[in-house]
């Protein structure tokens, strides 16, 4: 299992908002398998390609490549628009490896990676319950996608903040602003979309936390636990509001 614990929680937070912008499907089974296999296949393999040691990673890989592979093909067949968003997550599990070869996989960058390639998933989950990408949808899609983008990005600054950069105050600084800015862009993405502004207010409260919870003496463990509850303050208002 990768050791990125945290990774979960992102892992589930665009499949949450993806249901509660567009519904459910049969389907869905399937692609929350795959996509969930998807993200120790994607360790094991790289570490398999950049690894000092890659013969730890051969079990892992031996393990969820097929449940990747078995859930994936069947969506994959009866969605065949979804073949062109598969090499566009091919593109950037490459720059997964070469920052991995580079033994920069903890960098920023490498951070934003992952949530695009979360971020994404929202409007996938909404074509493959959709069927495609209905026009009248597309706007509460966007703002799910919005969302789940902000706040992955707004929880990585503030764990940095709190563990790797906790000694650079400038780090700090930008994580908080984000997470103040936050507020504003999601509360526009609504009312342009359409939306409840309501959506707004939990980015409030991750914005609080952010100022008034940055306790860079807490344990990696509290930290997690206090970023998972973030994670459902976003999801819980979304299900209803979306």
């Amino acid at each position: 299992m990768p050791p990125q614990h945290g990774a979960w929680g992102f892992l589930a937070l665009p499949l949450v908002l993806g249901i509660a912008a567009a519904g459910w499907s049969f389907w869905l089974i399937p692609l929350a398998i795959a996509w969930v296999a998807a993200y120790p296949t994607s360790w094991a393999l790289t570490g398999l390609l950049t690894a000092r040691r890659p013969e730890r990673f051969r079990r892992a890989a031996v393990i969820w490549l097929p449940i990747c592979v078995v859930a994936g093909v069947p969506v994959l067949i009866t969605h065949p628009w979804l073949g062109w968003l598969l090499a566009v997550y091919l593109l950037l599990f490459l720059v997964n490896v070469q920052q991995a070869k580079a033994r920069r996989e903890r960098s920023m960058f490498n951070d934003l990676v992952l949530i695009v390639e979360c971020a994404l998933l929202v409007p996938i989950v909404a074509g493959v319950v959709g069927g495609g990408f209905p026009p009248e949808q597309m706007a509460v899609v966007l703002t799910a996608m919005t969302a789940c983008a902000l706040t992955l990005v707004g929880s990585t600054l503030h764990v940095k903040s709190l563990i790797r950069e906790r000694a650079n105050p400038v780090f700090t600084y930008v994580s908080q602003a984000f997470a103040v800015a936050c507020v504003p862009v999601m509360a526009v993405t609504s009312w342009l979309a359409g939306q409840s502004l309501w959506l707004a207010v939990p980015f409030g409260l991750l914005a609080v936390r952010a100022w008034w919870w940055h306790r860079p003496d807490w344990r990696p463990v509290l930290i997690g636990m206090g970023e998972l509850a973030g994670l459902l303050v976003v999801a819980g208002p979304a299900i209803f509001l979306l």
